[in-house]
């Protein structure tokens, strides 16, 4: 159930896109600490963005979960893991931390909650 959506205004993040994907599902995981196989991430680079008034590269990160939020230790860990894999600053990165009701998270033709 937890979601995370990195938007990015870089065209290439890294050599492989597949591998930055599994490293952030894996952290997500742990993070978070559900199992893995209800980890759901999405990654959508090239879009025209600014921050700060520049065009920069800079990230917006959307991460959804039923519970299990804790911000003030996961914007550390992500944006360290964003920049050390990317040409993105950690001070040019957005996090948002949405903590879904079970009630209104949908899976497998049923909800949570």
């Amino acid at each position: 159930m937890p979601f995370i959506q990195i938007n990015t205004s870089s065209k290439s993040l890294v050599d492989n896109d597949d591998l930055l994907q599994q490293d952030i599902s894996k952290m997500v995981a742990d993070l978070t600490g559900k199992p893995e196989n209800y980890v759901m991430t999405m990654l959508q680079k090239d879009r025209l963005m600014t921050f700060a008034g520049s065009d920069e590269p800079c990230c917006f990160i959307k991460f959804k979960s039923i519970g299990s939020l804790t911000p003030s230790s996961m914007s550390k860990a992500l944006c360290e893991l964003i920049s050390s894999k990317t040409n993105i600053k950690t001070n040019r990165i957005y996090i948002e931390f949405i903590d879904v009701k079970a009630s209104n998270w949908g899976f497998n033709s049923s909800t949570f909650g």
